[in-house]
């Protein structure tokens, strides 16, 4: 074998190493720019998306309840609330007794 055979065939094996190297790293999600530099390639997962939409969801609900509870317009509205059931005559339903804002009971109706 010549010289320039054994260069040759090197040549070849390091091209195909970077070749395959180059696969596993697009295969994980990894890719280089023209200077060398990596990064991750966000991908995007629809389930992931899905539950990461209802955490955000849940997470406002919180906040809102959260807020409107320690508010004047939130405690004005239970009140708003309680007087109403109180027109309606309904015995059931507690009178209108201060509310601190931890209960977690609500006045229901039987019917």
């Amino acid at each position: 074998m010549s010289m320039w055979t054994a260069i040759f065939l090197i040549a070849c094996i390091i091209a195909a190493v970077q070749m395959y190297k180059a696969k596993q790293r697009a295969d994980n999600g990894i890719i280089a720019d023209r200077q060398g530099n990596e990064r991750y390639i966000e991908r995007s997962d629809p389930d992931m998306q899905r539950e990461m939409e209802q955490l955000r969801e849940r997470v406002r609900v919180l906040e809102r309840i959260a807020y409107d509870a320690n508010t004047g317009s939130g405690r004005q509205s239970r009140e708003i609330a309680r007087e109403i059931e109180a027109l309606r005559g309904d015995a059931d339903t507690p009178e209108a007794a201060p509310d601190d804002g931890m209960s977690s009971e609500s006045p229901r109706r039987k019917g």
